[in-house]
């Protein structure tokens, strides 16, 4: 599994972009994949029409036929994306999805979603992502902006500062 959740474009019937998009929020709540599936979003745009004279402002999609899902790419999540009502598969060459660049999701206006966060500098956390998948540390210091934690692990006797995503850490209950 990556370091860090990326985007990766699902191709849809035209038409069933929502859809898809509602089907998929139910299965990973169903499922309890929240942590492998954690943003699905149908970017839209606000576009002025121009009817009888009136310009009216309204909002359309801006890539039909497409929804965008920020994931960690398992079998699990691959499988769970594939298999959903209305997807036609990933895009990327084959069966091989490629994850779009920040660059990419960037240009493509997509809003990360605020993460609701609820831990505290001082708190303890577990790391349940990445290469120290299991060791308890200490939050130092929280960035909201980066989504990024700064905690102090002990490992073999020594307190090391390790930077870590939002995804990668839950409150150690």
């Amino acid at each position: 599994m990556s370091e860090r959740a990326r985007w990766y474009v699902v191709h849809t019937y035209s038409g069933y972009e929502n859809k898809v998009k509602v089907n998929l929020e139910k299965t990973v709540e169903n499922r309890n994949l929240e942590h492998l599936l954690q943003d699905i979003q149908v970017p839209m745009e606000e576009v002025i029409e121009e009817k009888d004279g009136k310009q009216k402002v309204s909002l359309k999609k801006k890539f039909p036929g497409y929804v965008l899902v920020k994931m960690f790419m398992t079998d699990e999540s691959w499988y769970v994306v594939r298999n959903t009502r209305g997807v036609t598969g990933f895009v990327g060459p084959g069966s091989k999805p490629v994850p779009l660049t920040d660059e990419e999701v960037e240009s493509m206006g997509v809003q990360e979603s605020p993460i609701d966060i609820d831990l505290e500098v001082g708190e303890s956390i577990t790391i349940i992502a990445g290469p120290i998948r299991g060791f308890v540390a200490t939050i130092q210091e929280i960035n909201l902006e980066k989504r990024k934690i700064k905690a102090l692990i002990d490992m073999f006797g020594r307190e090391t500062l390790a930077e870590l995503d939002f995804t990668q850490v839950e409150k150690l209950v």
